[in-house]
């Protein structure tokens, strides 16, 4: 950790905004490769430090109480309740973000999508492969008899793509005095990788609030503190990793407005399911807690724009067995789908809060429908029985922005008049200015994470090369 007053004294070579999944990716991968060079490499977070690792690795958490510390005002913020159009949004501020919470799905973009992607597929694969590694995702990951037998009802009932999770959790046996008991990733385990390879500064509840800029190119960011008190912190490179929502913000109170800047805002539209099913044929009691005893992916194809999540409920009954169902649909990437700001309403810092302008085409309710119908084809599949729940019916549409997927606001791309980023990241028109979060990412095929940290693992590369003469 370090003060922002000793932050203020010190010119960074790489200074990175936000410690979400992005962020620490980026971190990591330039404290492993510039190891014991001189270069500076600093981190400011607008959150605090609520938890070391996923909520989910510490036993005392268990039993909601994780809910209850992460979701409380200080850490979520549900920003939806001033957004009329994308009213299920959230932001959390907490070193980590939200991957000390988030489900650890970590699924690579299918195939079919990765086509029209900006970044060549080859390289795709390497810095998948890396992110993996790193994040040590087990694929699938298939535990217990339940899994196997809902897998060989889906495969014999219309769903033969069916699979286990990819999941970030390290499954590594403890051996040769190694202990793997950190088991769910979370973006901590980012700074703890780089902060064995090379020191770093790091500030906590320290708001970013504006991007410096000298004759075209980055210089550093003003930060403030919880007091209000104004610090400039100088850096060569500056990298945005604050969120879909906060990222475009900066940018935009900068002064900085590209075309596509804060435009092609997408999230999956999600709908959520719930069902019982006979215990009748199932060896196992519900349990562990966490994840099980049912968890399992129908993935999207290249005719299925949409993917499913199969997973355990609460034990409803000796007899019978919960099922809960996420559906998880494609949305067009357009213009119109936006975050502005809006100056009639400025947060304790005097920055712009944002608007959202969003809406669903005739397409993506095509979408919708076509996953209703699957969802229902699903449970069929497994033997379940769809009952409503806690007062909502059995299928039913969740709020846009409630998938908590949102992505695309500074995508990269070719072409400058759709994307607000070069294929590396960098901001069009700033040298010395990147993205790294998921709103780089111009389509959504899956969960994003796997996917943004893939990105910001090459876009820290990128940086590295390009200061290679400063190595």
């Amino acid at each position: 950790m370090a003060s922002l007053e000793e932050m203020a004294r010190t010119g960074y070579d790489v200074l990175i905004i936000g410690s979400g999944a992005g962020g620490g990716a980026v971190l990591w991968r330039l404290c492993e490769r510039w190891r014991n060079n001189g270069l500076r490499v600093g981190m400011v977070e607008a959150g605090e430090s609520v938890i070391p690792t996923h909520r989910r690795n510490l036993a005392i958490l268990s039993g909601g109480r994780g809910e209850r510390l992460i979701g409380g005002p200080e850490v979520t913020r549900r920003i939806g309740r001033t957004l009329p159009e994308f009213s299920g949004a959230k932001q959390i501020f907490a070193l980590g973000g939200r991957t000390i919470q988030w489900d650890v799905n970590a699924h690579r973009m299918p195939l079919h999508a990765l086509e029209n992607y900006p970044v060549p597929l080859k390289e795709m694969e390497v810095y998948y492969s890396i992110a993996e590694q790193v994040m040590k995702v087990t694929k699938p990951f298939l535990h217990g008899a339940i899994n196997r037998i809902l897998l060989n009802r889906l495969w014999e009932n219309g769903f033969p793509e069916a699979t286990g999770p990819a999941m970030a959790i390290d499954t590594e046996p403890t051996r040769f005095g190694e202990v793997h008991s950190n088991a769910y990733f979370s973006s901590i385990n980012f700074l703890a990788l780089a902060l064995n390879r090379k020191p770093f500064d790091l500030a906590v509840k320290a708001r970013a609030v504006q991007i410096l800029m000298e004759q075209g190119k980055a210089a550093g960011v003003k930060v403030m503190s919880p007091d209000k008190q104004s610090f400039v912190l100088r850096a060569k490179t500056v990298v945005l990793s604050a969120s879909t929502f906060e990222t475009p913000r900066l940018l935009l109170y900068s002064g900085i407005i590209g075309g596509a800047i804060g435009r092609y805002l997408i999230d999956h539209s999600s709908i959520k399911g719930t069902a019982i099913m006979s215990r009748k044929g199932l060896p196992e009691v519900a349990g562990p807690a966490g994840v099980g005893p049912v968890e399992v992916t129908v993935p999207e194809t290249a005719t299925r724009p949409y993917q499913l999540q199969i997973y355990g409920r609460e034990q409803t009954s000796y007899d019978e067995l919960g099922i809960g169902m996420n559906g998880f649909g494609l949305v067009e990437p357009r213009a119109e789908n936006r975050i502005t700001l809006d100056p009639g309403r400025v947060d304790e810092y005097g920055v712009p809060a944002i608007q959202v302008q969003y809406s669903y085409t005739d397409k993506d309710l095509d979408v919708i429908r076509m996953m209703t119908a699957g969802m229902r084809k699903a449970f069929s599949a497994i033997g379940a029985t769809p009952v409503s729940a806690g007062g909502q019916p059995e299928i039913c549409l969740r709020a846009p922005g409630e998938a908590n997927h949102e992505s695309g606001t500074c995508r990269i791309g070719h072409d400058p008049a759709t994307s607000a980023a070069d294929p590396y990241g960098q901001i069009r028109g700033v040298s010395g200015l990147y993205a790294a979060d998921n709103s780089v990412l111009p389509y959504l095929g899956t969960n994003p994470t796997l996917t943004t940290v893939a990105l910001a693992i090459r876009t820290a590369d990128h940086i590295i090369a390009s200061r290679k003469g400063d190595a």
